[in-house]
């Protein structure tokens, strides 16, 4: 038994061990990506997988997690999970996430008994892809790396080294990948330890009992909250830019959300089928994006436990692109970064004063990879991109932040960028005019400018480029993502999502979206058209020609009656 006091230590017990896995991964990752982006998802999971503590970084990565727990024990069985223990999965099916993002994990005893498991996602650099840095036009899951289904990095607590030798021979960054792989060691060592010390304190069944109890609450609580939510159901579809492979397909992602009594239903049937190129999505994927919105909605304010998701049920049709099965190749994830706000466009026509309108979209990531000339060493360096949120019944788009399908996670300084790798920003800051017109603005995305000081290869991760933010009510869509290389010259390419080889001093821009406008911008304060304007946000044309709003460009003041006239010419028009 455990009382709710009781309950309580053990659960911000567990918490601070979940932030002290990702402490010390942060500590001992030899990856950017890891200590700087926080590309990573750490829990500590009940006896079932069920996630009961978590440290957020991509949030996606945590429910994952769960799945894949859950289905190397069902492939392994019980048994086969010793003290001492630390496992490695990435095989994509199964693991939640491309061969790149290897699932760490080890079993928690507690004098002899399973009680628990500490688990730790992230980012590795390279496992033997068929492309160094990204595989963008992977046909099959055989061009995508090395698949390790559940293997044993430790057994019981001795290094396996046959599987470490496998890795450092076939890998183009060995150091880094199994340094990297060996922090997540670390993460769940630590998980281990202290989940144990709260069993020897208070007992493995007052610690199992507590867990149950932290569950349960978590699903009281998205229970009381999904009662207030509207009811109905709703159908919204968007676009991936293509697969990688059919440069000019659109990849459709149709959904259907249902909000009944006593659950949520996000039902991914109609979605492309027969999708050559790797954005396919393994279902815990899938599961994963949608428990983040369902997250978002129910009970943002309170940390992941499994149980918040009890009340919802994902559908997805096997063989889809939101339900990939063997050999389908999965390796470009962006259909899951896209995804939840297909979600939201769907509850938008049912609930618009609780929901934003689209962001910029996307993750907008690019990554540079070569040999930099300064140690003669092969260098990879990443980073995501911030773009704008969309406005909302409470007001404006956040202007220039992650997007929300990685909430816990940064951008790389410029610092770190060109300390590690031949690239020089030349330019970084956010765009006028970028984000939607609305009553209430979307958020303004942002350009950076690289140029690279020595041969690259520069890969461009961005997947929304064809589509526009979408808007609610009378606001209008957001600018779109687009990336451009040497702009300004006669080899000047506008695009999304490429591999790109490129020369000394050649340019990249990474132009991110901005947020969809909510309502109709001609009910804009005039006043704050104008702050926009003076704070470069909205430019002086596009306030009197998208708000009807005349502002001074020396003083910034608004002209009322050059505002006025507009305005009334607009109503006239209308």
């Amino acid at each position: 038994m455990s009382d709710s006091i009781t309950t309580e230590i053990i659960r911000h017990g567990l918490l601070a061990a979940a932030e002290e896995m990702a402490r010390n991964l942060c500590r001992t990752a030899y990856n950017t990506v890891v200590y700087e982006i926080h590309d990573y998802g750490i829990g500590i999971h009940d006896a079932q997988g069920d996630v009961v503590a978590d440290a957020p970084g991509i949030a996606v990565f945590t429910r994952g997690n769960d799945h894949g727990i859950k289905r190397a024990v069902e492939f392994l069985g019980r048994d086969a999970l010793e003290p001492g223990d630390v496992f490695i999965l990435n095989y994509p099916y199964w693991a939640s996430a491309h061969t790149l993002d290897p699932l760490v994990f080890a079993p928690i005893h507690h004098e002899g008994e399973l009680i628990a498991f500490a688990s730790c996602r992230i980012h590795v650099l390279d496992l033997k892809q068929k492309d160094p840095g990204y595989v963008l036009d992977s046909t099959d899951m055989y061009q995508e790396g090395l698949f390790f289904p559940c293997s044993k990095l430790y057994r019981r607590g001795v290094q396996n080294d046959d599987v470490f030798n496998i890795i450092r021979f076939n890998s183009r960054m060995p150091e880094r990948t199994i340094g990297d792989i060996q922090a997540q060691v670390s993460a769940c060592v630590t998980g281990v330890r202290r989940t144990r010390q709260i069993a020897a304190k208070y007992g493995a069944g007052v610690l199992a009992t507590a867990m149950d109890a932290i569950n349960d609450h978590g699903e009281r609580l998205a229970r009381l909250a999904l009662a207030k939510l509207p009811k109905g159901t709703w159908t919204a579809h968007d676009f991936v830019d293509s697969d990688g492979v059919d440069a000019d397909r659109l990849i459709r992602m149709n959904v259907t959300v249902t909000i009944g009594e006593d659950e949520m239903v996000i039902d991914w049937t109609g979605s492309e089928r027969d999708v050559k190129g790797p954005i396919n999505l393994p279902v815990g994927q899938t599961e994963a994006f949608c428990s983040l919105v369902f997250k978002a909605l129910t009970t943002p304010d309170t940390p992941v436990v499994a149980g918040n998701f009890r009340p919802l049920r994902v559908v997805t049709e096997p063989g889809s692109v939101m339900h990939a099965v063997p050999p389908m190749p999965t390796f470009t994830l962006w259909t899951g970064l896209l995804g939840g706000e297909v979600v939201l466009k769907a509850l938008a026509q049912g609930m618009p004063d609780r929901v934003p309108a689209c962001s910029g979209g996307d993750v907008c990531s690019m990554m540079g990879l070569g040999v930099n000339p300064r140690t003669g060493e092969a260098w990879l360096e990443a980073t995501n991109e911030a773009v704008g949120f969309g406005g909302h019944a409470g007001g404006d788009g956040e202007d220039g932040i992650m997007h929300l399908s990685e909430p816990g996670c940064r951008n790389n300084p410029v610092e770190v960028l060109e300390t590690k790798s031949p690239m020089f920003i030349e330019s970084y800051g956010y765009r006028p005019d970028s984000g939607g017109p609305g009553r209430h603005r979307g958020g303004v995305g942002v350009g950076r400018t690289y140029r690279f000081t020595a041969p690259s290869t520069g890969i461009c991760l961005v997947y929304k480029t064809r589509t526009q933010p979408w808007a609610i009510g009378e606001g209008h869509p957001g600018q779109s993502n687009h990336v451009v290389l040497n702009p300004g010259t006669g080899r000047e390419v506008v695009q999304g999502g490429s591999y790109n080889r490129l020369e000394a001093d050649e340019v990249l821009v990474n132009n991110t979206g901005g947020g969809g406008g909510y309502g109709d911008p001609f009910r804009r304060e005039p006043r704050r058209v104008a702050a926009d304007v003076r704070n470069g946000y909205v430019s002086a044309e596009a306030a009197e020609r998208d708000y009807g709003v005349s502002v001074d460009r020396a003083t910034f003041e608004v002209d009322a009656e050059t505002t006025a006239r507009l305005r009334a010419a607009r109503r006239a028009g209308a």
